[in-house]
């Protein structure tokens, strides 16, 4: 397939009747056009490295896709340049200003790309923001504000400013045709690049861009995707459930912080289609997935991107026997919350 081919499975799910799921015009731009190669030549090609103990404990071929050292901790780079990557050729000639908000690691991505295309950043945390990101967000060039107490109130607070700004651009973390495929499109064609016979993907949701994302790659080429949450706070999970999108969603706090909070109408339906399989994991698990991670991987793994280790350690049925990369999110952990989990020291989410 040529890289800015999509086939006709893609177009049949890129419209609904709730919505379209996906651009395929912004989708071809991003994974295979200009767009695309600006957001290549400011993130890195990621290793993808076996994972020999995992593999034994699971029963599978297990691989790690280290996103923990994309440029900026995280995956959640690409989207954002991709978003960013659009608007400066949008407005080229002319200052454009950007408004996110984030728990963290889309911050940390707005304000890289933003600081690499020229763009004034603003974004929006909250008071459950971890410090280092908090400041990394700073040190990028971007001002960082406390807005709310949770993630939902800080983007209710950050799409009100754009509303009332035209000169203002709301660059979300996840329900946005430029995030999606840059999060999620870049990454699975990169995985698939380094392994093409990859048979299943272990990813953390959250609002679900993510997942969709990889899934609107992997899903039509016969590839299983397992989405992994904390059960705290597990708004993609319950919506499948229950069958309607959490659009708010007030669950319980969480270590996975960068997890929390709601999923949007176009994610929701990526997930049906795409990642209906959600396993949920406690904190406990994700304090011992964060320490397994250390320990026995030798891997930085912060505790958003925890759940994706956390629900094999505890149950591998869905992967055993196949080939299957976990993706590993984030490392951009607290020393002193690293600390605290390796000497067993009690943390309260």
């Amino acid at each position: 397939m040529a890289t800015n081919d999509i086939p006709n499975v893609y177009r049949v799910v890129a419209s609904r009747s709730m919505g379209r799921m996906f651009d395929p015009d912004v989708w071809r731009e991003v994974t295979g056009g200009e767009v695309g190669e600006r957001v290549r030549r400011l993130t890195r090609v990621t290793p993808l490295v076996p994972a020999p103990a995992l593999g034994r404990r699971t029963g599978a071929d297990v691989w790690l896709k280290l996103e923990n050292l994309q440029r900026t901790g995280s995956f959640k780079l690409r989207g954002a340049a991709a978003r960013i990557a659009a608007l400066a050729r949008e407005g080229e000639g002319r200052p454009r200003r950007v408004v996110a908000a984030s728990a963290g690691n889309h911050g940390l991505g707005v304000a890289l790309a933003s600081r690499a295309f020229g763009i004034e950043a603003t974004v929006l945390v909250s008071g459950q923001t971890p410090e280092l990101k908090r400041s990394g967000i700073a040190a990028l060039g971007a001002k960082v504000e406390v807005a709310g107490a949770t993630y939902d109130e800080a983007e209710a607070a950050a799409r009100s400013r754009a509303a009332a700004d035209p000169g203002l651009v709301f660059v979300s973390a996840f329900d946005d045709d430029h995030v999606i495929a840059g999060n999620g499109g870049l990454l699975a064609r990169e995985i698939l690049a380094q392994l093409p016979d990859v048979q299943a993907i272990v990813v953390p949701v959250g609002g679900g861009g993510l997942a969709g994302g990889i899934g609107v790659e992997v899903v039509p080429r016969g590839i299983k995707i397992l989405g992994a949450s904390p059960e705290a706070n597990c708004a993609m999970r319950r919506s499948l459930d229950e069958g309607r999108a959490y659009t708010t969603y007030d669950g319980g706090p969480t270590l996975a912080e960068g997890l929390e909070g709601a999923v949007s109408e176009r994610t929701f339906a990526m997930a049906r289609d795409y990642f209906p399989d959600i396993a949920l994991c406690s904190e406990l698990q994700i304090r011992e997935a964060i320490v397994y991670a250390y320990r026995t991987l030798g891997i930085l793994c912060e505790a958003s991107a925890a759940p994706a280790l956390a629900v094999l350690l505890d149950d591998a049925a869905a992967i055993r026997g196949r080939r299957t990369v976990v993706v590993v999110t984030g490392g951009n952990i607290e020393a002193d919350l690293l600390d605290q989990l390796l000497s067993g020291t009690s943390v309260s989410s």
